[in-house]
């Protein structure tokens, strides 16, 4: 399921797929300048960060509630891994889908972006 863009694509929508990375907000605000005119180079990322900030937050409820740093610390290790994977891959201008969550990502959020 690796899309392909092209280099004019990647271009283009590389600054609106660095900004999704860096708060929900930031990503929130990327899906709205991506409505006209859509890249979907921009929407690939769109979607993966979109669901990596509501993944952050769901389950940051459940680990909140636990109180242990058993389960604190691979939490936060796991979100800033795959988050670091997502931003790699885009400032290389690569596409990378997310390891076991990202194909999930895509498809769940197919209307969001382009």
């Amino acid at each position: 399921m690796i899309k392909t863009f092209s280099a004019k694509e990647i271009e283009s929508g590389k600054n609106m797929a660095l900004a999704s990375h860096l708060t929900i907000l930031g990503c929130m605000i990327v899906i709205f300048m991506n409505i006209e005119p859509k890249n979907k180079y921009a929407g690939f990322y769109i979607k993966q960060t979109f669901g990596l900030h509501l993944m952050f937050y769901v389950f940051g409820y459940f680990v909140s509630n636990v109180d242990s740093l058993f389960a604190t610390v691979p939490f936060y290790i796991c979100f800033v891994v795959l988050w670091f994977y997502s931003f790699l891959g885009t400032t290389q201008g690569e596409v990378r889908v997310l390891p076991g969550i990202g194909g999930y990502f895509q498809k769940w959020f197919d209307k969001l972006s382009a």
